[in-house]
């Protein structure tokens, strides 16, 4: 298989050139999510990038990492990817998702450093909405996202796990509430994310109801690995605003920003993933 490998570079450059956030991102209070029965303007990734009034680059950006598998024996087999993570509506669209996709994946937001240094890292993928403000115009939802990279990479996957926002209106919680749903065919990957968020003292609930909130669909890009299977969360904009330092202007900022409970947030979805390779040894 061949490495796709994107510049370190220009990773970095996007980055820090990101557009600043919009007061209440900045605030952290009400990060972008999705709202209930809100009507995707693109109907699939592929529309919205043949739409000649958006400019990649300055509407949106796609940043992932792909690492090589060497297949050139021909009596041995090539290891499977164990665990892709994908952010689907980064940047300004469901805040805080982008950052915690490098971070699940390990690497540090802000440079991209492998954290914790000795590993182990994850392949990534993620879609980001880079504008100042309506980036809320730019979501495609994931059971029609058909980004060629990004199914491409799921597929080749044992384990996907996708990370979303939601408001707590649209999760069913109530107000204010600080916490993430656990949804996604794999049973096992849900289970270990409900024990190692109580370990971490993260409110987690089980997704119910709602196809797209819950992650039941096949149709989903969590669910379209290997196995069949994946895993979606859903963090509400209370949880996810705790997870940032107040009072910064730009995503860059922000990245370099992080408290404590982003950290530990981390942990429990590394440890999660962990817990999930370790059962998958013979695959």
């Amino acid at each position: 298989m061949v490495p796709t490998v994107i510049n370190r570079r220009s990773l970095l450059s996007a980055l820090a050139a990101a557009p600043a956030l919009s007061a209440i991102d900045a605030i952290g209070a009400t990060l972008g999510s999705t709202p209930a029965n809100a009507a995707d303007l693109y109907p699939s990734n592929t529309a919205l990038y043949a739409d000649p009034s958006l400019v990649e680059g300055v509407d949106y950006g796609r940043r992932y990492r792909r690492h090589l598998i060497d297949d050139q024996s021909p009596q041995g087999r090539p290891p499977f990817i164990r665990t892709t993570v994908i952010a689907l509506h980064g940047g300004g669209i469901e805040g805080g998702t982008s950052e915690l996709c490098l971070a699940v994946a390990g690497y540090h937001p802000a440079d991209l450093a492998p954290t914790p240094a000795a590993g182990p890292v994850c392949d990534f993928w993620k879609f980001e909405g880079l504008r100042s403000s309506d980036n809320r115009a730019l979501h495609v939802t994931s059971t029609h996202c058909d980004d060629g990279v990004a199914r491409a990479m799921c597929a080749g996957s044992l384990n996907v796990l996708s990370l979303h926002g939601c408001t707590t209106a649209r999760a069913g919680l109530e107000a204010g509430a600080q916490a993430v749903l656990v949804g996604g065919l794999n049973p096992a990957f849900r289970h270990y994310l409900m024990e190692e968020f109580a370990v971490a003292g993260v409110r987690a609930v089980t997704a119910s109801g709602e196809e797209e909130l819950a992650g039941v669909s096949p149709e989903n890009i969590c669910n379209r690995s290997l196995l069949g299977m994946g895993a979606q969360v859903e963090m509400t904009p209370e949880l996810r605003a705790t997870m940032f330092a107040p009072g910064r202007t730009t995503r860059a900022e922000a990245a370099a920003n992080t408290l404590p409970l982003f950290w530990s947030f981390t942990t429990a979805v590394r440890t999660a993933i962990q817990r999930l390779e370790a059962t998958q040894p013979g695959l």
